[in-house]
Protein backbone atom coordinates (compact mmCIF):
# COMPACT_ATOMS: atom_id res chain seq x y z
CA UNK A 1 0.00 0.00 0.00
CA UNK A 2 3.01 2.04 1.01
CA UNK A 3 4.30 1.69 -2.66
CA UNK A 4 2.63 4.22 -4.55
CA UNK A 5 3.16 7.19 -2.27
CA UNK A 6 7.49 6.78 -2.99
CA UNK A 7 8.88 8.63 -6.27
CA UNK A 8 11.12 5.65 -6.90
CA UNK A 9 10.36 5.07 -10.63
CA UNK A 10 12.21 8.32 -11.84
CA UNK A 11 14.82 6.56 -13.45
CA UNK A 12 18.50 7.16 -13.38
CA UNK A 13 19.28 7.57 -17.45
CA UNK A 14 21.60 9.19 -19.25
CA UNK A 15 18.51 10.88 -20.38
CA UNK A 16 17.99 12.47 -17.55
CA UNK A 17 21.70 14.07 -17.59
CA UNK A 18 21.30 15.48 -21.44
CA UNK A 19 18.42 17.11 -19.96
CA UNK A 20 20.60 19.17 -17.52
CA UNK A 21 22.14 20.63 -20.94
CA UNK A 22 18.94 22.84 -21.29
CA UNK A 23 19.11 24.63 -17.70
CA UNK A 24 22.75 24.32 -17.19
CA UNK A 25 25.02 27.56 -17.38
CA UNK A 26 28.76 24.85 -18.91
CA UNK A 27 30.14 25.20 -21.70
CA UNK A 28 32.44 23.23 -23.68
CA UNK A 29 35.60 24.24 -24.97
CA UNK A 30 37.06 21.83 -27.47
CA UNK A 31 40.70 22.35 -28.66
CA UNK A 32 41.81 23.20 -32.35
CA UNK A 33 45.01 22.79 -34.49
CA UNK A 34 45.74 26.25 -34.71
CA UNK A 35 45.76 26.61 -30.82
CA UNK A 36 42.25 28.34 -30.80
CA UNK A 37 38.69 27.00 -28.70
CA UNK A 38 35.64 25.76 -29.88
CA UNK A 39 33.38 27.36 -27.51
CA UNK A 40 29.96 25.99 -27.40
CA UNK A 41 27.50 27.13 -24.61
CA UNK A 42 25.20 23.65 -23.14
CA UNK A 43 22.42 25.07 -24.70
CA UNK A 44 23.32 24.79 -27.88
CA UNK A 45 24.85 21.62 -27.27
CA UNK A 46 21.06 20.55 -26.26
CA UNK A 47 19.93 21.79 -29.99
CA UNK A 48 22.65 19.42 -31.62
CA UNK A 49 21.66 16.65 -29.52
CA UNK A 50 17.93 16.67 -30.60
CA UNK A 51 19.07 17.13 -34.25
CA UNK A 52 21.40 13.95 -33.73
CA UNK A 53 18.89 12.25 -32.09
CA UNK A 54 17.10 12.81 -35.38
CA UNK A 55 20.24 11.84 -37.72
CA UNK A 56 20.30 8.61 -35.78
CA UNK A 57 16.49 8.07 -36.64
CA UNK A 58 17.47 8.14 -40.24
CA UNK A 59 20.01 6.11 -40.41
CA UNK A 60 17.60 3.58 -39.14
CA UNK A 61 18.94 3.44 -35.22
CA UNK A 62 16.75 1.26 -33.30
CA UNK A 63 16.26 0.21 -29.41
CA UNK A 64 19.74 -1.44 -28.34
CA UNK A 65 21.50 -1.33 -31.66
CA UNK A 66 24.66 -0.46 -31.53
CA UNK A 67 26.35 2.75 -32.49
CA UNK A 68 30.37 2.84 -32.36
CA UNK A 69 32.64 6.27 -32.05
CA UNK A 70 35.46 6.08 -33.55
CA UNK A 71 37.08 9.42 -32.55
CA UNK A 72 38.96 11.62 -29.88
CA UNK A 73 37.82 13.92 -27.25
CA UNK A 74 35.40 16.71 -28.85
CA UNK A 75 32.52 18.04 -28.97
CA UNK A 76 30.90 16.03 -31.67
CA UNK A 77 31.94 12.94 -29.21
CA UNK A 78 30.24 14.33 -26.11
CA UNK A 79 26.98 14.70 -28.52
CA UNK A 80 27.13 11.07 -29.13
CA UNK A 81 27.81 10.05 -25.74
CA UNK A 82 24.51 11.89 -24.95
CA UNK A 83 21.92 11.46 -27.65
CA UNK A 84 23.00 7.73 -28.42
CA UNK A 85 21.84 6.19 -24.68
CA UNK A 86 18.92 8.34 -25.14
CA UNK A 87 17.42 7.35 -27.87
CA UNK A 88 17.83 3.75 -26.37
CA UNK A 89 20.84 2.83 -28.90
CA UNK A 90 24.26 2.00 -26.98
CA UNK A 91 27.09 3.68 -27.49
CA UNK A 92 30.30 1.74 -28.18
CA UNK A 93 33.09 3.33 -27.94
CA UNK A 94 36.20 1.47 -30.28
CA UNK A 95 39.67 2.31 -29.00
CA UNK A 96 42.04 4.02 -31.69
CA UNK A 97 44.76 2.83 -30.98
CA UNK A 98 44.17 -0.72 -30.87
CA UNK A 99 45.48 -2.89 -33.42
CA UNK A 100 43.65 -3.94 -36.83
CA UNK A 101 43.15 -7.75 -35.93
CA UNK A 102 41.30 -6.08 -32.13
CA UNK A 103 39.35 -3.52 -33.88
CA UNK A 104 38.03 -6.00 -36.48
CA UNK A 105 37.01 -8.50 -33.88
CA UNK A 106 35.41 -5.95 -31.31
CA UNK A 107 33.15 -4.44 -33.99
CA UNK A 108 32.40 -7.63 -35.70
CA UNK A 109 31.54 -8.97 -32.03
CA UNK A 110 29.72 -5.89 -31.01
CA UNK A 111 28.02 -5.85 -34.02
CA UNK A 112 27.93 -2.14 -34.88
CA UNK A 113 25.48 -1.21 -37.38
CA UNK A 114 26.86 2.46 -37.59
CA UNK A 115 30.49 4.10 -37.20
CA UNK A 116 31.16 7.85 -36.50
CA UNK A 117 34.56 8.28 -36.92
CA UNK A 118 36.81 11.28 -36.59
CA UNK A 119 38.40 12.38 -40.19
CA UNK A 120 41.85 12.16 -39.01
CA UNK A 121 41.32 8.52 -38.32
CA UNK A 122 39.65 7.54 -41.72
CA UNK A 123 42.41 6.17 -43.13
CA UNK A 124 42.45 3.69 -40.30
CA UNK A 125 39.05 2.87 -40.63
CA UNK A 126 39.26 2.34 -44.60
CA UNK A 127 41.71 -0.75 -43.97
CA UNK A 128 38.84 -2.55 -42.14
CA UNK A 129 35.85 -1.39 -43.88
CA UNK A 130 35.25 -3.70 -45.84
CA UNK A 131 35.65 -6.71 -43.00
CA UNK A 132 32.90 -5.12 -41.11
CA UNK A 133 29.93 -7.34 -41.46
CA UNK A 134 27.19 -5.52 -39.53
CA UNK A 135 27.88 -1.72 -40.12
CA UNK A 136 25.55 -0.27 -42.56
CA UNK A 137 26.76 3.49 -42.29
CA UNK A 138 29.78 5.70 -41.40
CA UNK A 139 29.38 9.21 -40.40
CA UNK A 140 32.47 11.42 -40.76
CA UNK A 141 33.13 14.34 -38.26
CA UNK A 142 34.77 16.37 -40.77
CA UNK A 143 35.08 17.25 -44.23
CA UNK A 144 37.01 14.43 -46.23
CA UNK A 145 34.87 11.50 -46.13
CA UNK A 146 37.52 9.07 -48.07
CA UNK A 147 36.87 6.02 -49.66
CA UNK A 148 34.49 4.87 -46.53
CA UNK A 149 31.03 3.50 -48.40
CA UNK A 150 28.56 5.08 -48.46
CA UNK A 151 29.40 7.63 -45.83
CA UNK A 152 28.21 11.04 -44.57
CA UNK A 153 29.33 13.93 -42.94
CA UNK A 154 28.77 14.66 -39.51
CA UNK A 155 27.59 18.20 -40.44
CA UNK A 156 25.35 16.98 -42.97
CA UNK A 157 23.55 14.55 -41.07
CA UNK A 158 22.97 17.64 -38.39
CA UNK A 159 21.42 20.22 -41.09
CA UNK A 160 19.66 17.67 -42.77
CA UNK A 161 17.43 16.80 -39.68
CA UNK A 162 14.11 18.83 -38.59
CA UNK A 163 14.02 21.44 -36.59
CA UNK A 164 12.09 20.17 -34.36
CA UNK A 165 13.15 18.53 -30.91
CA UNK A 166 13.59 15.02 -30.94
CA UNK A 167 10.94 13.18 -28.61
CA UNK A 168 13.03 10.93 -26.96
CA UNK A 169 11.49 7.73 -25.45
CA UNK A 170 10.76 6.60 -21.63
CA UNK A 171 14.35 4.73 -20.99
CA UNK A 172 14.50 1.72 -18.24
CA UNK A 173 17.37 2.36 -16.22
CA UNK A 174 18.77 -1.24 -16.14
CA UNK A 175 18.70 -0.55 -19.79
CA UNK A 176 22.01 -1.28 -21.94
CA UNK A 177 23.07 2.65 -22.70
CA UNK A 178 27.41 1.98 -23.30
CA UNK A 179 29.80 -0.45 -24.11
CA UNK A 180 33.04 -0.85 -23.68
CA UNK A 181 35.79 -3.46 -24.30
CA UNK A 182 38.81 -4.40 -22.31
CA UNK A 183 42.10 -3.47 -24.38
CA UNK A 184 42.50 -7.12 -24.77
CA UNK A 185 46.23 -7.61 -23.28
CA UNK A 186 45.50 -11.50 -23.50
CA UNK A 187 43.11 -13.09 -25.41
CA UNK A 188 40.05 -11.55 -27.29
CA UNK A 189 39.15 -8.65 -26.01
CA UNK A 190 36.18 -8.40 -23.49
CA UNK A 191 32.94 -6.45 -23.97
CA UNK A 192 31.65 -4.73 -20.81
CA UNK A 193 27.98 -2.91 -20.97
CA UNK A 194 27.31 -0.18 -18.73
CA UNK A 195 22.96 0.43 -17.37
CA UNK A 196 22.18 3.59 -17.76
CA UNK A 197 21.56 3.46 -13.63
CA UNK A 198 25.14 2.25 -13.61
CA UNK A 199 26.40 5.47 -15.51
CA UNK A 200 23.97 7.57 -14.07
CA UNK A 201 25.17 6.77 -10.15
CA UNK A 202 28.65 6.63 -10.91
CA UNK A 203 28.60 10.35 -12.62
CA UNK A 204 26.56 11.23 -9.08
CA UNK A 205 29.20 9.83 -7.18
CA UNK A 206 32.00 11.48 -8.89
CA UNK A 207 30.06 14.81 -7.20
CA UNK A 208 30.70 14.04 -3.60
CA UNK A 209 33.51 16.34 -1.83
CA UNK A 210 35.31 13.32 -0.87
CA UNK A 211 35.44 12.39 -4.38
CA UNK A 212 36.20 14.55 -6.91
CA UNK A 213 33.61 17.35 -5.11
CA UNK A 214 32.79 18.72 -9.18
CA UNK A 215 30.68 21.55 -9.11
CA UNK A 216 29.20 24.21 -11.41
CA UNK A 217 31.81 26.33 -10.65
CA UNK A 218 34.65 23.41 -12.50
CA UNK A 219 36.05 23.31 -15.92
CA UNK A 220 36.77 19.52 -16.28
CA UNK A 221 39.72 18.54 -18.32
CA UNK A 222 39.22 14.57 -19.58
CA UNK A 223 42.63 13.57 -20.74
CA UNK A 224 41.98 9.56 -20.46
CA UNK A 225 40.24 9.21 -23.29
CA UNK A 226 36.44 9.45 -24.61
CA UNK A 227 37.30 5.76 -25.41
CA UNK A 228 38.49 4.52 -22.58
CA UNK A 229 35.74 3.16 -20.43
CA UNK A 230 33.93 6.29 -20.57
CA UNK A 231 36.64 8.70 -20.12
CA UNK A 232 36.41 7.27 -16.54
CA UNK A 233 32.58 9.03 -16.27
CA UNK A 234 33.87 12.69 -16.26
CA UNK A 235 31.82 14.23 -19.35
CA UNK A 236 28.94 13.01 -17.54
CA UNK A 237 29.45 14.31 -14.26
CA UNK A 238 30.36 17.49 -15.68
CA UNK A 239 27.43 17.80 -17.39
CA UNK A 240 25.27 16.25 -14.07
CA UNK A 241 26.67 19.18 -12.55
CA UNK A 242 26.60 21.68 -15.14
CA UNK A 243 30.16 22.75 -14.96
CA UNK A 244 32.58 23.19 -18.10
CA UNK A 245 34.40 20.55 -20.55
CA UNK A 246 37.71 21.26 -21.96
CA UNK A 247 38.04 18.86 -24.61
CA UNK A 248 41.67 17.98 -26.00
CA UNK A 249 41.01 16.70 -29.34
CA UNK A 250 43.65 14.49 -30.10
CA UNK A 251 46.46 17.09 -29.37
CA UNK A 252 47.67 15.44 -26.64
CA UNK A 253 51.63 15.58 -26.23
CA UNK A 254 52.85 17.78 -23.29
CA UNK A 255 53.31 21.34 -24.88
CA UNK A 256 49.75 21.14 -26.31
CA UNK A 257 48.37 20.06 -22.80
CA UNK A 258 50.47 23.05 -21.08
CA UNK A 259 49.24 25.53 -23.58
CA UNK A 260 45.38 24.43 -23.61
CA UNK A 261 45.59 24.38 -19.23
CA UNK A 262 47.03 28.16 -19.57
CA UNK A 263 44.26 28.91 -22.49
CA UNK A 264 41.25 27.16 -20.80
CA UNK A 265 41.94 27.48 -16.85
CA UNK A 266 40.66 23.72 -16.24
CA UNK A 267 39.98 23.16 -12.29
CA UNK A 268 39.98 19.38 -12.55
CA UNK A 269 42.43 17.17 -14.52
CA UNK A 270 41.64 13.40 -15.69
CA UNK A 271 44.94 11.49 -16.76
CA UNK A 272 47.20 7.82 -16.71
CA UNK A 273 50.75 8.50 -14.59
CA UNK A 274 52.39 8.51 -18.14
CA UNK A 275 50.47 11.98 -19.18
CA UNK A 276 51.01 13.67 -16.06
CA UNK A 277 55.09 13.02 -16.48
CA UNK A 278 55.74 14.18 -19.56
CA UNK A 279 53.57 17.25 -18.49
CA UNK A 280 55.49 17.93 -15.51
CA UNK A 281 58.94 17.32 -17.35
CA UNK A 282 57.61 19.92 -19.96
CA UNK A 283 56.37 22.02 -17.43
CA UNK A 284 59.53 21.83 -15.27
CA UNK A 285 61.85 22.82 -18.46
CA UNK A 286 59.49 25.19 -20.14
CA UNK A 287 57.21 26.35 -17.86
CA UNK A 288 53.30 26.91 -17.92
CA UNK A 289 50.90 28.55 -15.84
CA UNK A 290 49.05 25.53 -13.85
CA UNK A 291 47.72 27.53 -11.24
CA UNK A 292 43.92 26.57 -12.67
CA UNK A 293 44.35 23.35 -11.41
CA UNK A 294 42.96 22.57 -8.21
CA UNK A 295 42.65 19.29 -7.92
CA UNK A 296 43.52 16.15 -10.85
CA UNK A 297 42.90 12.55 -10.90
CA UNK A 298 45.19 9.72 -11.63
CA UNK A 299 44.56 6.16 -12.22
CA UNK A 300 45.28 3.42 -14.87
CA UNK A 301 48.46 2.35 -13.12
CA UNK A 302 50.16 3.34 -9.74
CA UNK A 303 50.84 6.72 -9.32
CA UNK A 304 54.30 7.18 -8.27
CA UNK A 305 54.50 9.00 -4.88
CA UNK A 306 57.37 10.93 -6.38
CA UNK A 307 55.00 12.42 -9.25
CA UNK A 308 52.92 13.24 -6.77
CA UNK A 309 55.15 15.41 -4.69
CA UNK A 310 56.55 16.79 -7.35
CA UNK A 311 53.39 18.60 -8.69
CA UNK A 312 52.28 19.81 -5.49
CA UNK A 313 55.83 21.32 -4.20
CA UNK A 314 56.84 22.61 -7.63
CA UNK A 315 53.38 23.66 -9.42
CA UNK A 316 51.11 23.51 -6.19
CA UNK A 317 48.86 20.75 -8.23
CA UNK A 318 46.89 18.02 -6.35
CA UNK A 319 46.64 14.65 -7.64
CA UNK A 320 44.53 12.05 -6.46
CA UNK A 321 45.12 8.57 -6.78
CA UNK A 322 42.31 6.64 -7.78
CA UNK A 323 41.66 2.63 -8.92
CA UNK A 324 39.42 0.96 -11.00
CA UNK A 325 39.34 -0.77 -14.35
CA UNK A 326 36.93 -1.10 -17.28
CA UNK A 327 34.63 -3.67 -15.34
CA UNK A 328 33.91 -1.71 -12.71
CA UNK A 329 32.65 1.83 -14.98
CA UNK A 330 35.86 2.32 -13.47
CA UNK A 331 36.52 4.30 -10.07
CA UNK A 332 36.40 1.85 -7.03
CA UNK A 333 38.74 3.94 -4.68
CA UNK A 334 39.98 7.31 -4.32
CA UNK A 335 42.98 8.02 -2.27
CA UNK A 336 42.06 11.31 0.24
CA UNK A 337 44.13 11.47 3.87
CA UNK A 338 40.67 11.01 6.26
CA UNK A 339 39.13 14.17 7.18
CA UNK A 340 40.90 14.45 10.82
CA UNK A 341 44.39 13.35 9.61
CA UNK A 342 47.10 15.28 11.13
CA UNK A 343 48.80 16.95 7.43
CA UNK A 344 51.96 15.87 8.10
CA UNK A 345 50.80 12.12 7.49
CA UNK A 346 48.72 12.64 4.71
CA UNK A 347 51.11 10.90 1.99
CA UNK A 348 50.59 7.77 4.00
CA UNK A 349 46.86 7.89 2.97
CA UNK A 350 47.70 9.37 -0.47
CA UNK A 351 50.64 6.81 -1.30
CA UNK A 352 47.62 4.22 -1.55
CA UNK A 353 45.05 3.63 -4.31
CA UNK A 354 42.84 4.86 -1.06
CA UNK A 355 39.56 3.93 0.20
CA UNK A 356 36.31 2.36 -1.99
CA UNK A 357 33.79 5.23 -2.86
CA UNK A 358 30.34 4.95 -2.18
CA UNK A 359 28.25 1.98 -3.13
CA UNK A 360 31.00 -0.08 -3.72
CA UNK A 361 32.52 -3.00 -1.26
CA UNK A 362 35.64 -4.45 -1.52
CA UNK A 363 37.23 -8.15 -0.17
CA UNK A 364 40.07 -10.04 -0.16
CA UNK A 365 40.53 -13.28 -1.15
CA UNK A 366 44.10 -15.90 -1.03
CA UNK A 367 45.11 -18.50 -3.09
CA UNK A 368 42.83 -20.80 -1.10
CA UNK A 369 39.70 -19.34 -1.87
CA UNK A 370 39.54 -18.10 1.99
CA UNK A 371 38.67 -14.30 2.60
CA UNK A 372 41.57 -12.49 4.70
CA UNK A 373 40.94 -10.11 7.06
CA UNK A 374 41.69 -6.42 6.72
CA UNK A 375 44.24 -5.79 8.69
CA UNK A 376 47.07 -3.80 6.41
CA UNK A 377 48.92 -7.06 6.32
CA UNK A 378 47.27 -9.77 4.97
CA UNK A 379 47.65 -9.99 0.91
CA UNK A 380 44.68 -11.43 -1.53
CA UNK A 381 42.65 -10.73 -4.71
CA UNK A 382 40.93 -8.07 -4.55
CA UNK A 383 37.32 -8.74 -5.30
CA UNK A 384 34.71 -5.50 -6.15
CA UNK A 385 30.88 -5.46 -6.17
CA UNK A 386 28.47 -2.34 -6.17
CA UNK A 387 26.08 -1.07 -8.70
CA UNK A 388 28.51 0.09 -11.44
CA UNK A 389 30.69 -3.46 -11.18
CA UNK A 390 29.71 -5.56 -14.18
CA UNK A 391 28.42 -9.06 -13.48
CA UNK A 392 29.70 -10.69 -16.55
CA UNK A 393 30.95 -10.10 -20.01
CA UNK A 394 28.99 -9.28 -23.32
CA UNK A 395 28.74 -12.42 -25.30
CA UNK A 396 31.57 -13.98 -23.86
CA UNK A 397 31.74 -16.77 -21.79
CA UNK A 398 35.49 -17.53 -21.77
CA UNK A 399 35.39 -14.79 -18.71
CA UNK A 400 32.65 -16.54 -16.73
CA UNK A 401 35.71 -17.60 -13.91
CA UNK A 402 36.44 -13.59 -13.43
CA UNK A 403 32.59 -13.57 -11.91
CA UNK A 404 31.38 -15.78 -8.92
CA UNK A 405 28.77 -15.08 -6.30
CA UNK A 406 28.05 -11.29 -6.91
CA UNK A 407 31.70 -10.51 -6.98
CA UNK A 408 34.44 -9.58 -9.24
CA UNK A 409 37.75 -11.13 -9.57
CA UNK A 410 39.98 -7.88 -9.97
CA UNK A 411 43.10 -9.52 -10.67
CA UNK A 412 44.89 -6.79 -8.07
CA UNK A 413 46.84 -8.35 -5.32
CA UNK A 414 47.09 -5.84 -2.39
CA UNK A 415 46.31 -5.42 1.33
CA UNK A 416 43.57 -3.83 3.06
CA UNK A 417 43.77 -1.55 6.42
CA UNK A 418 41.52 -1.88 8.97
CA UNK A 419 40.27 1.90 8.01
CA UNK A 420 40.12 0.42 4.58
CA UNK A 421 43.16 1.88 2.70
CA UNK A 422 43.61 -0.24 -0.49
CA UNK A 423 47.75 -0.78 -1.46
CA UNK A 424 47.98 -3.09 -4.24
CA UNK A 425 51.04 -4.89 -4.40
CA UNK A 426 50.99 -6.14 -8.06
CA UNK A 427 48.74 -7.72 -10.92
CA UNK A 428 48.42 -11.10 -9.89
CA UNK A 429 50.09 -12.01 -13.42
CA UNK A 430 53.27 -9.64 -12.38
CA UNK A 431 53.70 -10.76 -8.89
CA UNK A 432 57.63 -11.74 -8.74
CA UNK A 433 58.13 -15.03 -5.90
CA UNK A 434 61.68 -15.53 -5.19
CA UNK A 435 62.68 -17.87 -2.56
CA UNK A 436 59.69 -18.41 -1.09
CA UNK A 437 59.11 -14.23 -0.57
CA UNK A 438 56.94 -12.10 -2.64
CA UNK A 439 58.20 -8.56 -4.40
CA UNK A 440 56.34 -6.17 -5.06
CA UNK A 441 56.96 -4.76 -8.78
CA UNK A 442 54.70 -1.52 -8.32
CA UNK A 443 56.81 -0.12 -5.06
CA UNK A 444 60.10 -1.27 -7.05
CA UNK A 445 59.08 0.90 -10.31
CA UNK A 446 57.57 3.81 -8.10
CA UNK A 447 60.56 3.69 -5.75
CA UNK A 448 63.55 3.73 -9.02
CA UNK A 449 61.17 6.55 -10.36
CA UNK A 450 61.96 8.47 -7.93
CA UNK A 451 65.41 8.92 -8.70
CA UNK A 452 66.07 11.87 -10.37
CA UNK A 453 67.61 10.18 -13.45
CA UNK A 454 64.63 8.12 -14.16
CA UNK A 455 61.65 8.75 -16.48
CA UNK A 456 60.40 5.71 -16.38
CA UNK A 457 60.65 1.87 -14.76
CA UNK A 458 58.71 -1.00 -15.61
CA UNK A 459 59.94 -4.35 -12.78
CA UNK A 460 59.26 -7.67 -14.71
CA UNK A 461 60.17 -10.67 -13.09
CA UNK A 462 62.75 -12.60 -15.07
CA UNK A 463 63.51 -16.98 -14.46
CA UNK A 464 66.12 -17.74 -11.87
CA UNK A 465 67.48 -21.29 -10.75
CA UNK A 466 68.51 -20.77 -7.65
CA UNK A 467 65.52 -18.55 -6.29
CA UNK A 468 62.79 -19.30 -9.11
CA UNK A 469 62.51 -15.49 -10.01
CA UNK A 470 64.55 -12.31 -9.35
CA UNK A 471 63.17 -8.95 -10.14
CA UNK A 472 64.51 -7.60 -13.94
CA UNK A 473 64.16 -3.61 -13.66
CA UNK A 474 63.92 -2.00 -17.37
CA UNK A 475 64.94 1.58 -17.18
CA UNK A 476 65.02 4.88 -19.64
CA UNK A 477 67.00 7.06 -18.32
CA UNK A 478 66.79 11.21 -19.04
CA UNK A 479 69.06 12.17 -21.76
CA UNK A 480 72.80 12.61 -20.99
CA UNK A 481 72.47 10.68 -17.87
CA UNK A 482 75.35 8.88 -16.42
CA UNK A 483 73.14 6.71 -13.89
CA UNK A 484 74.35 3.14 -13.70
CA UNK A 485 73.10 -0.24 -12.04
CA UNK A 486 75.15 -0.06 -9.39
CA UNK A 487 73.60 3.47 -8.62
CA UNK A 488 70.12 2.52 -8.49
CA UNK A 489 71.16 -0.58 -6.45
CA UNK A 490 72.37 2.34 -4.08
CA UNK A 491 69.32 4.65 -4.45
CA UNK A 492 67.01 1.26 -3.56
CA UNK A 493 68.75 -0.26 -0.66
CA UNK A 494 67.82 1.92 2.25
CA UNK A 495 64.19 2.10 0.68
CA UNK A 496 62.83 -1.58 0.32
CA UNK A 497 63.75 -4.80 1.50
CA UNK A 498 67.26 -6.67 0.88
CA UNK A 499 65.70 -9.60 -1.23
CA UNK A 500 63.95 -7.35 -3.51
CA UNK A 501 67.06 -5.22 -4.62
CA UNK A 502 67.22 -6.36 -8.35
CA UNK A 503 70.18 -8.06 -9.72
CA UNK A 504 69.61 -6.88 -13.36
CA UNK A 505 68.78 -3.85 -14.99
CA UNK A 506 67.99 -3.39 -18.55
CA UNK A 507 68.73 0.23 -19.65
CA UNK A 508 65.94 0.70 -22.57
CA UNK A 509 64.83 3.72 -24.88
CA UNK A 510 61.37 3.30 -23.98
CA UNK A 511 58.72 1.45 -21.86
CA UNK A 512 56.04 -0.33 -24.63
CA UNK A 513 52.76 0.54 -23.85
CA UNK A 514 49.58 -0.43 -24.44
CA UNK A 515 46.47 0.95 -26.07
CA UNK A 516 45.18 3.41 -23.17
CA UNK A 517 49.16 4.63 -21.75
CA UNK A 518 49.32 2.10 -19.17
CA UNK A 519 53.70 0.02 -19.73
CA UNK A 520 53.20 -2.89 -21.60
CA UNK A 521 54.76 -5.56 -19.44
CA UNK A 522 53.38 -8.75 -21.38
CA UNK A 523 55.41 -7.18 -24.14
CA UNK A 524 58.79 -6.58 -22.08
CA UNK A 525 58.48 -10.37 -21.36
CA UNK A 526 58.13 -11.50 -24.69
CA UNK A 527 61.17 -9.35 -25.55
CA UNK A 528 62.99 -11.23 -22.28
CA UNK A 529 62.03 -14.53 -23.81
CA UNK A 530 63.41 -14.04 -27.60
CA UNK A 531 66.87 -12.90 -26.33
CA UNK A 532 65.59 -8.90 -27.62
CA UNK A 533 65.88 -6.55 -23.85
CA UNK A 534 69.50 -5.28 -25.26
CA UNK A 535 71.74 -3.43 -22.98
CA UNK A 536 71.34 -5.87 -19.90
CA UNK A 537 73.54 -4.69 -17.17
CA UNK A 538 73.73 -7.02 -14.44
CA UNK A 539 74.83 -5.38 -10.79
CA UNK A 540 78.20 -5.55 -10.12
CA UNK A 541 77.76 -7.66 -6.78
CA UNK A 542 74.73 -9.68 -5.81
CA UNK A 543 72.45 -7.77 -3.98
CA UNK A 544 69.00 -9.39 -2.84
CA UNK A 545 67.86 -13.04 -2.46
CA UNK A 546 70.35 -13.91 -0.01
Amino acid sequence: MLAGLMHDDFGLTVDHIRRRLAVARGRVLTARQDGSLLDTPYVEIDRRVHRLAHGLSALGVGSGDRVATFAWNTQAHLELYLATPAVGAVLHTLNVRLSDEQLRYIANHAQDQVVFVDESLVPALERLAGDLRSVRHYVVIGDDVGSLPGAVRYADLLADAPPDDYPFPAIDERQAASLCYTSGTTGNPKGVLYSHRSLSLHASTLLSADLLGLGEADRVLPVVPMFHVNAWGLPFAAVLAGGDLVLPDRFLQAPALAALIERARPTMMGAVPTVFADLLRHVDEHGADLSSLSTCVSGGAAVPLSLMQDFERRHGVVIHQAWGMTETSPFCTIARPPAHADPGEAWRWRSTQGRPVPWVELRLVDDAGRVVAHDGQAIGEIQARGPWVARRYFGDRTGDDRFADGWLRTGDIASISPDGYVSITDRAKDVIKSGGEWISSVELESQLVAHHDVIEAAVIAKPDERWSERPLCCVVLRAGATTGADDLIAHLRPRVARWWLPDEFAFIEEIPKTSVGKFDKKALRQRLAAGELAGRIRVSSASGAS
